[in-house]
């Protein structure tokens, strides 16, 4: 579903080249759930943007069901970190879930139906009428989410979308999500730089190196289909992938500290 080969972006500025990403390659099957981890200001946001189709790359190709990315592609939602800025204010929590819909010209009955499934989903039936500043963080984050559901992707982007939120509620929000991934059958990528999380929801992680970047490995997460947050992360595997995840990113920043 998602096919990334060779990828490379340099940005151009104030008469110097940063090279972001160098050669990325990996690819996600349809239906997968696949993390991204690396260091801080490896790139990992500007590879989910290339794939949103909302930055082009320097060279390399990039596919969407195996069509080629040169806009947004058809199908593909993105979940960003800021879930403060990406809701309407002046909409309430139904309008801002049915915006995309709206932009789709869905008919009003098929655009009501969508909204309540998507809600659903993300346990907030009852929170249609309210405005998102009436709602708390996380609520937020799963209106954003839900707006991204009722779109139907085949595709879901997420871009660290938990930062934000309390430890708790992030823990919630993990939850929902694997729930979601498993319900919808939806392919996810997963971006964070929460090494914990990536192993807990993935069933792969790709590890990125320090900038300019490359995959340093695509790494299986043998952990499980069904996880809970209490015995999964106790479990002496979660332990075992998480410690080599983080010295992978360790060994990144060293090569990098040394260049």
């Amino acid at each position: 579903m998602l096919e990334i080969r060779a990828l490379r972006k340099v940005y151009d500025g104030h008469g110097r080249q940063v090279e972001a990403l160098a050669d990325i390659t990996f690819s996600v099957d349809a239906g997968q759930f696949v993390c991204v981890v690396g260091p801080s200001g490896c790139g990992k946001t500007t590879l989910l943007r290339i794939l949103g189709g909302l930055l082009t790359p320097t060279s390399g190709d990039v596919r969407v069901g195996g069509e080629p990315v040169i806009g947004p592609p058809d199908g593909l939602a993105v979940v960003f970190q800021e879930y403060g800025r990406s809701l309407f204010p002046w909409l309430k929590v139904h309008e801002n879930v049915e915006l995309p819909l709206k932009a789709k010209g869905l008919p009003r009955a098929q655009r009501d139906a969508l909204v309540r499934q998507a809600l659903e989903a993300v346990s907030l039936r009852d929170v249609g009428t309210a405005w998102p500043w009436q709602l708390s963080g996380g609520m937020q984050q799963r209106v954003a989410i839900a707006r991204a559901l009722a779109f139907e992707p085949r595709v879901l982007l997420m871009d660290e979308p938990f930062a934000a939120v309390d430890a708790q509620t992030r823990a919630d929000l993990e939850d929902l999500v694997r729930s979601v991934w498993q319900r919808f059958g939806v392919t996810l990528l997963f971006v964070t730089h929460d090494i914990d999380e990536a192993v807990y929801l993935g069933q792969r992680v790709v590890v990125l190196s320090s900038s300019p970047t490359i995959v340093l490995e695509d790494l299986e997460i043998d952990l499980p289909s069904e996880r809970d947050q209490l015995n999964t992360r106790a479990d002496a595997r979660f332990v075992e992938l998480r410690a080599h995840v983080y010295s992978r990113i360790q060994q990144a920043k060293r090569a990098a500290t040394v260049a």
